[in-house]
């Protein structure tokens, strides 16, 4: 029998009308060491955005593409961002499944429910990737998502931190229908829910420690990227970004500011594609083996999603007060 999926339970929310109260399924937490591995887009100008990355970022060309893309990382160890030539969108996301055999169980649980997977193909499985195999499978909006074995990459952590990121933290996914795609995280395969906004267009997901490895929100489009985002060290750091993106002639769009899911810092700026890149710090940390959490609502106002004031991004809307 597929594993019992996540449900909606709707009830009145003042003054907007609907307040959607996302349920977890029995797959629910069954994922619990599994992070962000890498992140495919699809962009105009690959040499352009590769110099962006490089220069803004401080990322490392580790390839060269055979359809004229580039693969960039952290100079050594698993590739961290894949930049392939299109129109600007999303090409895939990807997870590192750390959990003992937590790679079989996400391919049993999709198969399961009646879904379609694929081996993954092998170019995107480096010798960083420290078990052979992968799968790959399209979530409820046709997004490609690709899971494979724990990566290595020595080249985190150790950077000059207000000149690149420590590491690639979380990928946030827009939607028409959020309840299908927390259904498809949560109850198939196997992420946490640990916050959302009470009128169900904002979820948050973890699959470790991290209050969110991916979120999903409701913008009205299916499928796509919202917004993926790399962590900072600490609070010192975001001074030095925000100097730096202003001498690279980079805008910062949002922040900085602090999310209320999650109480961490941010801060926003756009890749030559118009991806929305985030900066972030301070993560609240979940220990599910010692503590029984349940799900928390925020209200759907602007000082939810940014507790210094209430500012929004121009792309952001929530149902109330915005």
């Amino acid at each position: 029998m597929p594993p019992s999926c996540c449900c909606s339970i709707v009830t009145p929310w003042p003054a907007t009308g609907n307040r959607t109260t996302l349920t977890e399924g029995a797959a629910a937490g069954l994922l619990r060491r599994t992070a962000t591995s890498h992140i495919g887009l699809r962009v105009p100008d690959v040499p352009a955005a590769t110099v962006f990355y490089e220069r803004v970022l401080g990322l490392v060309r580790h390839a060269e593409l055979t359809d004229g893309g580039a693969r960039l990382g952290w100079g050594g160890g698993h590739h961290v961002v894949d930049l392939l030539p299109g129109d600007p969108g999303l090409d895939h996301i990807a997870f590192e499944v750390r959990d003992p055999g937590g790679l079989d169980g996400v391919e049993k649980r999709l198969r399961s429910a009646g879904l379609t997977v694929s081996a993954l193909d092998e170019s995107y499985l480096d010798s960083a990737v420290d078990s052979s195999g992968g799968l790959v499978c399209t979530d409820p909006d046709g997004n490609t998502v690709q899971f494979h074995g724990p990566v290595r990459r020595p080249g985190e952590h150790s950077a000059d931190t207000a000149r690149r990121p420590v590491k690639y933290q979380h990928v946030t996914l827009s939607t028409a229908d959020l309840v299908a795609m927390t259904d498809f995280y949560v109850g198939i395969v196997g992420f946490r829910i640990s916050d959302q906004l009470a009128d169900g267009g904002f979820a948050w997901l973890r699959s470790d420690r991290d209050h969110h490895t991916l979120a999903v929100v409701r913008t009205g489009r299916r499928g796509g990227l919202d917004h993926y985002s790399y962590d900072l060290a600490e609070w010192a750091d975001f001074k030095s970004w925000c100097d730096r993106l202003t001498e690279d002639g980079v805008d910062v769009v949002w922040g900085p500011g602090r999310h209320g899911p999650g109480n961490n810092l941010f801060l926003f700026f756009d890749d030559p594609a118009g991806n929305h890149v985030e900066l972030s710090a301070e993560m609240e940390k979940f220990h599910d083996d010692r503590v029984d959490y349940r799900p928390r609502l925020w209200e759907p106002v602007p000082r939810s999603v940014n507790l210094w004031g209430g500012q929004l991004a121009s792309w952001r809307r929530t149902s109330e007060g915005s």
